[in-house]
C-alpha cells in the first residue's frame, strides 16, 4: 500500500514538472515567433500605472507592456471621452512620452 501511494506522489510530481517545463517552452516558443508582447505585472503594473493615470489626469488602463519598442515599460489609457494614448515610462517608472495610439483593428504598427 505505502509503495502504490509512493508512486501516485512520484508520478504526480513528475507531472506537475513536464507540465511546468512544457509551459516555459510555450512562453520561449511565443518569444521566438516575434509575438514579444509581455504585460506588466505584480507592484511594477501598479506603479506604471500609478504614473501613467497620474500624467493623464485619469483615465482607466487598457493595456500594458513590458520592452516595448520605444520604452521600458507602455501603458495605454483611455481617457473618459475614449481617446487612447500610450504612456511610455524608463526602468524607473518616469514617463519619457505620451504618445496618442492611432492603431486600431483595422491597422497594425506599421501603419
Amino acid at each position: 500500500m505505502a509503495t502504490t501511494k509512493k508512486k501516485l506522489i512520484i508520478a504526480g510530481a513528475l507531472t506537475l514538472a513536464l507540465a511546468g517545463s512544457g509551459a516555459t517552452a510555450l512562453a520561449a516558443g511565443a518569444s521566438s515567433s516575434g509575438d514579444s508582447e509581455q504585460p506588466i505585472t505584480g507592484a511594477s503594473l501598479t506603479r506604471a500605472s500609478e504614473v501613467a493615470l497620474d500624467a493623464m489626469g485619469g483615465g482607466r488602463v487598457t493595456d500594458t507592456e513590458v520592452g516595448d519598442e520605444d520604452s521600458y515599460y507602455e501603458v495605454e489609457v483611455t481617457a473618459d471621452d475614449g481617446t487612447q494614448v500610450d504612456v511610455q515610462l524608463d526602468r524607473d517608472f518616469n514617463v519619457v512620452s505620451s504618445l496618442p495610439d492611432h492603431e486600431g483593428p483595422d491597422t497594425d504598427d506599421e501603419g
